[in-house]
């Protein structure tokens, strides 16, 4: 770990307040003896792994690790005692062994799309699934098989030849396992359910090495705590995953200046109250091409075209846009149109929050977090959670929230520079998430929430906490996945 993450540690915000030279430099020693020790774990382990996973085993300087090492968020600085490539289940059966024998923490790196890089275990043992992305179609059952890997991209491709598709988030490099097994909001929520909703069964690998499957029939408590409880019980190597026919939907961009935000926003509320399951809007607070902030609604429609038309003219009609583009279009064209807006190697932070609705003061506050955003490449993002997923009992699965809500995404973005540690605007990110607490919904979407928003983790899965708990002692009792989203204590 450098010296520059040490210090990062010990500003405002840190888990720990120094307030001497001596308090610092005996710290960074006491760092420097761990990581000593760790690389030594890691050499004896990366030596124990190679016998079995010849060929598949990166440790730091090597270029294969510096590759597995390359996440999203490039502001993790976190290095890894080791990482396993692994090709196949016994791949993965033999790094989770080998870590537990050799006492070294775990992580699981699929589409290394978490901003708060939890698929790298600092001085740890890396599980990389990049290469087990192969996704398999029944066409008849309407099911995808998707290794562990495998990203959003990767599953919309395969469905596409045979006009099915699959829930998924907004952007195609996201892993499907990560974003299915902590919720799994997409364009096609409304429509479909969350991305868990379609989670049908998991192939998984547990902390004794042991390779199990979960579904409905087979260890039916398992299959619950995995849809919404994250990758806290094992690593799943593999999943299936209900498809939909849908050859194309209705979508496309309208953008609105910022003088109109404030009528554009209270009018999509008012349409929003009464939005039916094919009609899904993703609203972005974001900066235009001269640098001002500007609002985008990006509407998807998934049922009857015409019926569609009416519904998004009603959307152009809030305002005056400054651009209106819709049509027929493709699911992968759809995600193409997001994938824009996410930069692996940008320095990230995000926030969350859960709004029962966006009423007037709220509003008021994001569009005062418009108005002042500290980076043209920070943005705030809502999307609106109603339709089937509501619909779906709480007890049904781990998730925590199935009332209609918004979900508020507040994505701080800078460019790294020498004069950027990029303060300001963390910093812009957990001021509105503070002013919207008040009016929010308790905890937050467990996916974005960091390690260190305790007090909103321990809230975020509701009335399912007490089960979820005891699912995690009875599935991972020593805590081997301690990497995942963060469940309540």
């Amino acid at each position: 770990m450098t010296s520059s993450s040490v210090i990062r540690q010990l500003l405002p915000g840190g888990r720990e307040p120094v307030h001497s030279y001596q308090q610092v430099t005996f710290k960074q020693q006491r760092m420097k003896t761990t990581t000593n020790m760790a690389s030594e774990f890691g050499l004896m382990a990366a030596q124990a792994l190679r016998v079995v996973m010849p060929g598949k085993v990166a440790l730091p300087g090597e270029d294969s690790y510096l590759q597995a090492r390359q996440i999203y968020n490039g502001v993790v600085e976190y290095q890894p005692a080791l990482c396993a490539l692994c090709e196949t289940v016994a791949d993965v059966q033999a790094a989770v062994r080998v870590a537990r024998e050799h006492n070294l923490g775990l992580s699981v790196r699929g589409g290394g799309h978490d901003w708060a890089g939890r698929s790298l275990r600092d001085r740890g043992l890396v599980i990389d699934l990049s290469k087990m992305r192969r996704v398999e179609v029944d066409v008849k059952a309407q099911v995808a098989t998707a290794e562990g890997g495998a990203t959003a991209g990767d599953l919309v491709a395969a469905a596409a030849p045979h006009n099915l598709v699959g829930v998924t988030g907004t952007a195609s490099g996201v892993g499907m396992a990560g974003l299915t097994l902590g919720g799994g909001y997409g364009p096609l929520t409304p429509q479909f359910g969350l991305a868990l909703d379609n989670l049908l069964g998991a192939e998984i690998v547990l902390g004794d090495g042991r390779k199990v499957n979960a579904d409905a029939f087979e260890n039916a408590e398992l299959y619950w705590a995995l849809r919404g409880g994250g990758g806290n019980f094992g690593v799943v190597t593999s999943m299936r995953i209900r498809l939909h026919p849908l050859r194309e939907l209705l979508a496309g961009i309208i953008l609105f200046p910022w003088s109109e935000a404030e009528s554009v926003l209270h009018g999509y509320a008012e349409i929003a109250a009464s939005a039916s399951d094919e009609f899904a809007v993703i609203t972005n607070i974001l900066s235009g091409p001269d640098g001002n902030p500007v609002v985008l609604l990006a509407p998807i429609w998934t049922g009857n075209q015409a019926h569609g038309k009416q519904a998004i003219a009603e959307l152009q009609r809030l305002g005056s846009p400054i651009l209106a583009k819709i049509g027929p279009m493709t699911y992968s064209d759809l995600l193409r149109t997001f994938d824009a807006n996410f930069v692996n190697g940008r320095h990230y932070e995000l926030q969350t929050r859960w709004l029962p609705k966006l009423t007037p003061e709220p509003i008021r506050a994001l569009l005062d977090a418009g108005s002042g955003k500290t980076s043209t490449f920070s943005n705030i993002i809502l999307q609106h959670f109603h339709g089937t997923p509501t619909r779906v009992p709480i007890e049904a699965t781990a998730f925590g929230l199935r009332r209609e809500h918004f979900l508020i995404t507040i994505v701080a973005a800078w460019e790294p520079t020498t004069k950027d540690n990029g303060n300001i605007h963390r910093q812009w990110a957990r001021d509105l998430s503070q002013v919207l607490a008040s009016a929010a919904l308790p905890g937050g979407y467990p996916n974005v929430l960091g390690p260190h928003e305790r007090d909103q983790a321990a809230l975020a899965f509701g009335t399912n906490t007490p089960r979820l708990q005891t699912a995690k002692g009875q599935f991972d009792p020593d805590g081997i996945f301690a990497s995942a989203i963060s469940l309540p204590e």
